[in-house]
């Protein structure tokens, strides 16, 4: 199981529709693809309710019943990378990690800004950009509140805003191209990565280029099934608890007698 950009620390985290994924899937090995503290924001203003200490509770409780989980390291929780090779709670700090498939494929698996221009060369333009998307995620709360009130399912203003600006379009083109190109420098068959927020499985000639998405937009995760094949998981919703039906013995009598 892939996840990355939750931004724990942000009012814009999903952090119950992560919780609520959490409890209906399960993996073997698990990647946290970066992003999943929101560190920058937390150093301007605070921000941490309980359901964004269940995800990290839920995540430590998955590693205590034996999943292999691997922590990389992404932009906005970059602190953790000086702890490469560490181990939190039997969670693993990595930067990068190749990932072997049950088809045999191997992945490389990144968070991606390194291969972000802005991120690393103009650095005031990046934290700039994360206060206007701060701003879009305010529209997009407004929006959210509105369609729940109509009774409308969620959708997400800023998804859709930044899969029909042009720019943003040319962006993530010229994003996925250069995630290929290291997956081909890195002598593996594919890459999974996050960073930008927009899920995807795609082909680029001989690599394939996945990425996880997010839980601040599109809430979406991506799974390998037990023949190796990959799949995107959309989760933005949680759903109502079951209870579980009482067990009434004299029921039982009845049916087994009415069987006889």
């Amino acid at each position: 199981m892939f996840i990355s950009d939750v931004h724990l620390g942000s009012k814009a985290a999903k952090a119950e529709f992560l919780i609520d994924f959490l409890r209906y899937h399960d993996a073997d090995i698990i990647y946290l693809v970066g992003d999943i503290v929101d560190g920058w924001r937390l150093r301007r203003s605070w921000h941490w309710p309980q359901s964004h200490n269940d995800v990290v509770q839920k995540l430590l409780r998955k590693a205590r019943k034996g999943a292999n989980i691997t922590y990389i390291a992404g932009n906005h929780d970059e602190f953790a990378r000086q702890f490469q090779g560490v181990h939190f709670g039997g969670i693993v700090v990595a930067d990068r990690a190749i990932h072997e498939t049950a088809d045999g494929k191997r992945l490389l698996v990144i968070h991606g800004d390194q291969f972000d221009t802005v991120v690393h060369n103009a650095r005031w333009l990046a934290y700039l950009g994360d206060h206007a998307y701060d701003a879009a995620m305010l529209v997009n709360r407004v929006v959210t509140r509105l369609r729940q009130l109509l009774g409308l399912p969620y959708w997400s203003f800023s998804s859709w805003a930044k899969h029909n600006v042009k720019k943003a379009v040319n962006f993530i083109g010229s994003f996925q191209t250069m995630l290929a190109d290291e997956a081909r420098r890195s002598h593996v068959d594919g890459v999974i990565c996050g960073h930008i927020h927009h899920a995807v499985i795609e082909n680029f000639g001989d690599v394939q280029y996945i990425n996880t998405g997010d839980w601040v937009e599109s809430c979406t995760a991506v799974v390998e099934h037990f023949d190796g094949r990959m799949e995107i998981l959309t989760w933005a919703q949680v759903l109502p608890e079951v209870p579980d039906e009482p067990f009434i013995p004299l029921l039982i009598e009845d049916r087994v007698g009415q069987a006889a």
